[in-house]
């Protein structure tokens, strides 16, 4: 009897959080119709936006609420709305969440107050339920009608502001607009390093080469020891342009992915890393079919910065990298226990991570309190 009554006790809490919020956009109802009239008058169009922000955090009070009763999250779907006032207004009225929300809260008047029918349940199920609970020894059956209403509630509330498949299209639309513009940047900036590479380092040497050799041949009459000692210099010459040329080409596609797979070429990146590195692989990631050479590629260079932002920066001795082969794709997760506190826009590298990964598509997650310890997790999907 006590828990139907604790229950019973939680649903009209919840119920009368849902019409103190019905109460709310009762008042709201006034500035909606003002703004509308201000609207059809052209001269408070400015004010149209601002309104339909304040329907959203409206909404998304209610998708709170829901989600705290039932324990399941109402997605949000909605345009951006930025720029210009003449592109506000168009994002205000295209956006297929503005509609949606207007519907709910127009329902919402009506269903909002449903904690009017908890009032006579109360002393009813007490009287009920408790001789039925307690004289009887029967389950209750007046006071758990008060969480039905708050199921009720929830699931009206959750049909009407669930974002539409049209809302949902628009959404992945501008997300993808952002990783394009994303993989376009990480594009650009990998281009402009490879150039600066290739120009300061490797073009030098092969300069510096062409150099020793035309020196060699214009003293290879008069002076054959300093022609030869020219030669020499000139392979030294040549065997470090080599280095840096595969050091450019594995940081275009390292070898070792195609040699080794990724469970390999990421334990040689363990090994030299210079810290103390336990690589966790599960064993279908070195079985069957492979992930694309973007992924792999992906992964491998998501562990290698992770690796070097630990080394550099967290001031731990150890770290730890995991790989998993999941049904979407491709799971890495690696993490120290250093000082923690690592931020985007402090250079430390996850900028560049955010980019590679939202490239493909993939999901990225961050976790560094102050103090430690530190996690990145990236998931890249792909067909197997």
């Amino acid at each position: 009897m006590w828990k139907t009554v604790r229950q019973a006790a939680r649903a009209t809490a919840q119920l009368t959080k849902a019409a103190v919020l019905a109460l709310g956009s009762y008042i709201f109802i006034t500035v909606l119709l003002f703004t509308a009239a201000a609207t059809v008058a052209v001269a408070g169009a400015a004010l149209l936006p601002e309104t339909v922000l304040l329907v959203r955090r409206i909404a998304g009070a209610k998708r709170r609420q829901a989600a705290v009763w039932t324990g399941r999250e109402i997605p949000e779907a909605y345009l951006p709305i930025t720029g210009p006032l003449r592109e506000r207004l168009r994002t205000t009225v295209r956006d297929p969440g503005t509609l949606r929300d207007l519907r709910w809260m127009v329902a919402y008047y009506g269903y909002g107050w449903l904690v009017c029918l908890v009032l006579p349940l109360w002393p009813v199920g007490l009287v009920v339920d408790g001789v039925r609970c307690g004289l009887m020894g029967r389950e209750a059956v007046v006071l758990p009608l008060i969480s039905r209403l708050a199921d009720l509630d929830a699931r009206w509330s959750r049909f009407l502001l669930k974002p539409s498949p049209k809302a949902l299209l628009a959404e992945r639309v501008e997300e993808l607009k952002e990783t394009r513009a994303g993989a376009v940047a990480a594009h650009g900036a990998e281009l402009r390093r490879i150039e600066r590479d290739l120009h300061d380092g490797t073009q030098a040497r092969l300069v510096a080469l062409s150099m020793r050799i035309g020196l060699a041949k214009r003293a290879y009459d008069h002076d054959p020891e300093g022609s030869r000692r020219l030669l020499d210099d000139a392979q030294d010459q040549a065997e470090e342009a080599l280095t840096e040329l595969r050091h450019v080409v594995r940081g275009i596609h390292p070898p070792i992915l195609t040699d080794r797979g990724l469970a390999g070429a990421v334990r040689a990146l363990a090994a030299s890393s210079g810290l103390e590195v336990t690589v966790l692989v599960d064993g279908p990631v070195d079985d069957g079919p492979r992930a694309p050479a973007a992924v792999e590629a992906a992964v491998y260079f998501v562990v290698a910065e992770a690796l070097t932002n630990a080394a550099k920066h967290s001031g731990s001795p150890r770290a730890s990298v995991q790989l998993d082969r999941v049904s979407a794709g491709v799971r890495a997760v690696v993490w120290d226990e250093g000082l923690g506190g690592a931020d985007e826009a402090g250079g430390s590298g996850l900028l560049g991570i955010r980019r590679r990964v939202a490239a493909l598509d993939g999901i990225v997650t961050v976790t560094s309190p102050v103090g430690g310890p530190t996690m990145i997790a990236v998931e890249l999907p792909c067909v197997w």
